[in-house]
C-alpha cells in the first residue's frame, strides 16, 4: 500500500533529513513510525503526502507514483497532520462538506459518512457551530471526519490521539484496527510508545534520517536480545537517558 525506496531529502546542502529511506507497509497492516524529534519523521510524513519532494527515490501509494502522479495519488489516503489548522469561520458541516467536495464523494453517501462518523465521534449536536468555537479535542475529532469522509484505504495518521478525550481516542483505534482487519493500510506516527506497542503490527524507529529498526515488537526484543518494553529499547536506541 505504501512503497518508498531509496528516498532522501538534504536541506541547505548538507544536511539529509532523511537518507536512502526504504520501506514497505502492505495492507492490513497498523505501522508505527517512531523517533525523536528531529529525526525526520515529519520530513518522511510530508513526501509521502506530497507536501515536500524528495531530492531522489521513489514513492508508491497503492501503485500510484506520488511523486509523477500526485493528484491521483493523494486520491488514495487521508492524512492527519500533527496540527488541527482549520477554517475556523466555517461551521463543522460546512467544512465535512467542503471535504466531501474535494474528493467527489456524492451527496447521498456523504450524508451517511456524516452520520457515522458525528455518531462514532459524539459530534451530532455541534455541526451546526463554528469551528472556532471548538476546543481543541473537537477541531481534532472534525479533522479526522473530514481525512475519513472519502473512506480512504490508506489512513497516514500524524499524532492523531493527541488533544482526544479518552472515549474518542479509544473509538479512533478501534476504527484503526477495523480498517486494517478490512485489508487496508494505516501508517501511524507517535510519541506514545506504550500506545504503539499494543496497537501497532509492526514499527520502524527512524534517527537522524536512517531506519534503525524495522519490524515487530517481539522481533525487536529478540533483536536487541531484552524483554524490556518498546519505551524503553527506543530509549536506549535513539541514544536518550
Amino acid at each position: 500500500m505504501i512503497e518508498l525506496t531509496n528516498v532522501t531529502k538534504t536541506y541547505n546542502g548538507t544536511h539529509k533529513a532523511v537518507d536512502n529511506l526504504t520501506l514497505t507497509i502492505p495492507q492490513g497492516e497498523i505501522f508505527g513510525f517512531l523517533g525523536p524529534n528531529g529525526a525526520g519523521k515529519t520530513t518522511t510524513i510530508k513526501m509521502i503526502t506530497g507536501i515536500t519532494s524528495p531530492d531522489q527515490g521513489s514513492i508508491l501509494i497503492n501503485g500510484v507514483d506520488a511523486i509523477h502522479n500526485s493528484l491521483e495519488a493523494k486520491r488514495q489516503f487521508g492524512y492527519v497532520p500533527d496540527s488541527p489548522d482549520l477554517f475556523l469561520r466555517l461551521k463543522g458541516l460546512e467544512y465535512l462538506n467542503f471535504m466531501a467536495d474535494m474528493y467527489d464523494v456524492p451527496k447521498e453517501l456523504r450524508k451517511q459518512r456524516i452520520d457515522e462518523l458525528a455518531g462514532r465521534f459524539s459530534m451530532e449536536n455541534v455541526l451546526s457551530d463554528p469551528i472556532q468555537s471548538y476546543s481543541h479535542g473537537m477541531r481534532q475529532k472534525i479533522v479526522i471526519m473530514g481525512v475519513l469522509i472519502h473512506n480512504p484505504s490508506v489512513w497516514i495518521l500524524d499524532e492523531p490521539l493527541t488533544g482526544l478525550d479518552p472515549k474518542s481516542s479509544y473509538t479512533l483505534k478501534e476504527m484503526m484496527k477495523e480498517h486494517t482487519n478490512a485489508g487496508k493500510t494505516v501508517f501511524f506516527s507517535t510519541h506514545v510508545l506504550e500506545v504503539a506497542e499494543k496497537l501497532c503490527d509492526r514499527v520502524a524507529i527512524i534517527n537522524k534520517g536512517v531506519i534503525r529498526f524495522c519490524g515487530t515488537f517481539k522481533e525487536m526484543q529478540e533483536h536487541f536480545k531484552s524483554n524490556e518494553s518498546l519505551e524503553k529499547i527506543f530509549l536506549e536506541m535513539t541514544g536518550h537517558e
